[in-house]
């Protein structure tokens, strides 16, 4: 390998884009034009511009000439590690492209430098294999991961062999990794449970939890809707109040199969496990029936092991209790859906990971919900923009074809797209969610309720009423904006005067004012 060019040369063309200016590649740029790599773009990458200036433009970060690297497989590694943090992907394709024996020489020459450790060490981490190099016997301890770049675990292990704190947030057979950028360090500032708990305080314990229950029904309905299914009233009920009792339960892939029954409606096949044929989401051809995917979801035989690793990077974020709970949801979640390891109900199953990461983090109080599907819904453009840009940077990697039942048949090794990704867009769009669901949707819910118990109080007072009829009476005046259809003074409360309908139209318009409950959103 020691003939390999590492210099790019003046351009302005790479992976069919354009530069931002005519620069120089580094770092995995350059790594990825020298070996040839096959990867999804990271969100950005490094140039080295001719002129005197460094700045972030279109997805490059843009150096300035003295921070030009050695051109060199080390020269190149240590740039990455320095200025773009880890790529677990491309670190690892780059691994496999220049072979055991060259990171062996050039961890060998220089053994005791700290990004010389990080690089050895993430060998031996990524493919459990050892290097014929001897343990370091001393040193100052270095962390993997710069937590100036990336978030990194809160409870990380110490190798003495390489003399590194090793602060990656997962295990070797799952593990996501999130950039810091402003936008999440505002959200983990703002300390959103916090302010959940702070709304809670102070409102009676019995609105509480009629609160919930409205929110874990506004939860699993929203959560079937995104996927274009209406559920029965009870199965939305049932499934509901299986998000409200989320925490309890640990997460195994026993805990996974029994959620995939329920979701599913306990249908006449039973859920007996993780899929045993590929899969993607899509469409097929409506005059051939072939194919047309959007994603392709891991292969069938990889699944035992990335949802091992999946769940133990689960269990190690739970128990992390200074990693920030809304990224770890954003990083079991996420992966679940990508992995998407049963035949049906894995977005759903998605959506509960989230909650059930919220309350195994003691994020949200036991028994409440953050109805996050509910604003996904709203927002479901973006949601399938945040799915997508996973999705699509991959399929020109996974070598597929039509399978003779018009499924994909997968040719080629996979597992590593599926285990080594950047969760940054999801992470951002995860916390947007849950910053709404905390500063509008939970205070509305519970303001509503209030409103609701003054009007109930007024209705037993003014002309006592059952309480479904309260239910029904409060709908009407909903629909109508604070007035009473003719319909329903003719069919429905025939038994009232015009002048008790006018004055009860009043006391909703005076208590109400003009908030207004959606409809649809199950009460």
């Amino acid at each position: 390998m020691a003939d390999r060019n590492y210099f790019s040369g003046l351009i302005s063309i790479f992976h069919g884009t354009s530069l931002p200016e005519p620069g120089f590649l580094a770092g995995y740029s350059a790594l990825m034009k020298a070996f040839n790599l096959k990867a999804p773009r990271p969100e950005s990458l490094a140039m080295i511009s001719a002129k005197h200036k460094i700045a972030n433009r279109d997805g490059w970060l843009i150096f300035s000439p003295r921070h030009q690297p050695d051109q060199t497989l080390i020269g190149h590694l240590i740039f990455a590690l320095k200025y773009e943090g880890v790529d677990l992907y491309l670190i690892k394709q780059v691994f496999l492209a220049a072979g055991k024996s060259e990171v062996t020489n050039l961890v060998k020459r220089t053994p005791n430098g700290k990004y010389v450790r990080r690089i050895w060490l993430l060998y031996e981490w990524l493919f459990n294999e050892r290097l014929e190099i001897p343990d370091l016997a001393q040193g100052n301890y270095v962390k993997l991961i710069d937590e100036r770049l990336q978030y990194a675990s809160k409870s990380p292990t110490k190798s003495s062999r390489h003399r590194i704190t090793n602060n990656l947030p997962g295990v070797p057979e799952f593990c996501p990794l999130i950039r810091r950028t402003e936008i999440l360090d505002k959200y983990i500032d703002s300390r959103l449970s916090e302010k959940l708990k702070k709304i809670i305080n102070g409102v009676n314990p019995i609105v509480i939890a009629r609160a919930a229950s409205h929110l874990q029904l506004k939860e699993a309905n929203a959560s079937y809707a995104i996927e274009g299914e209406r559920p029965l009233h009870r199965q939305a009920i049932l499934w509901g109040l299986t998000i409200g009792k989320s925490g309890p339960s640990k997460i195994t892939q026993e805990e996974l199969v029994r959620l995939a029954q329920i979701v599913l409606g306990g249908g006449k096949t039973p859920v007996a496990g993780y899929r045993r044929q590929q899969g993607f989401i899509g469409e097929h051809d409506y005059l051939s029936g072939m194919p047309i995917p959007d994603h392709i979801s891991a292969r069938w035989e990889d699944l035992e092991g990335l949802m091992d690793g999946l769940i133990k990077t689960a269990e190690s974020l739970e128990t992390d209790n200074q990693f920030d709970t809304v990224l770890a949801a954003a990083i079991v979640a996420f992966g679940f859906v990508f992995i998407h390891p049963f035949a049906d109900g894995n977005g759903r199953l998605h959506r509960y990971l989230i909650q059930y990461l919220l309350h195994r983090k003691g994020f949200i109080p036991k028994g409440q919900v953050i109805p996050v599907s509910a604003i996904i819904l709203n927002q479901i453009l973006n949601y399938r923009r945040v799915l997508e840009s996973f999705s699509l940077p991959r399929l020109p990697l996974i070598e597929w074809k039509p399978a003779p039942d018009n499924n994909v048949q997968i040719n080629n090794e996979t597992g590593d797209l599926y285990r080594y990704f950047d969760a940054t867009q999801q992470a951002e769009f995860l916390y947007s969610c849950v910053l709404e669901t905390i500063e509008v949707t939970i205070p509305e819910q519970i303001n509503y309720l209030q409103k609701y118990d003054r009007m109930k109080a007024f209705l037993d007072d003014f002309v006592p009423l059952a309480d479904n009829m309260v239910s029904r009476l409060v709908h009407f005046l909903n629909e109508g904006k604070g007035h009473i259809s003719k319909w329903v003074k003719d069919h429905e409360l025939k038994e009232f005067t015009e002048s008790e309908v006018l004055e009860i139209e009043a006391k909703y318009q005076q208590i109400f004012g003009s908030d207004q409950l959606p409809i649809a959103s199950g009460y």
